[in-house]
């Protein structure tokens, strides 16, 4: 995923918990139930980071081009 990066929309995010559960390597929840990487994760860090995109029932988490 070379050149491909991860953004969390905190706007969006409804705290399902979804991207942590699927890729819990990369993404955490904050004290308010809110998703966020993990302090110096990137998308490059876990194979199931693409996927962990998918599993967002809000579209919180997206793949931006760095």
């Amino acid at each position: 995923m070379s050149g491909v990066g991860v953004q969390v929309d905190k706007e969006r995010c409804v705290g399902a918990g979804m991207c942590a559960l699927t890729a819990p390597d990369v993404f955490t929840q904050d004290d308010d139930g809110f998703s966020e990487m993990l302090p110096g994760r990137t998308a490059q860090d876990h194979a199931l980071v693409r996927e962990a995109v998918r599993a967002c029932p809000v579209g919180a988490v997206s793949l931006t081009d760095d």
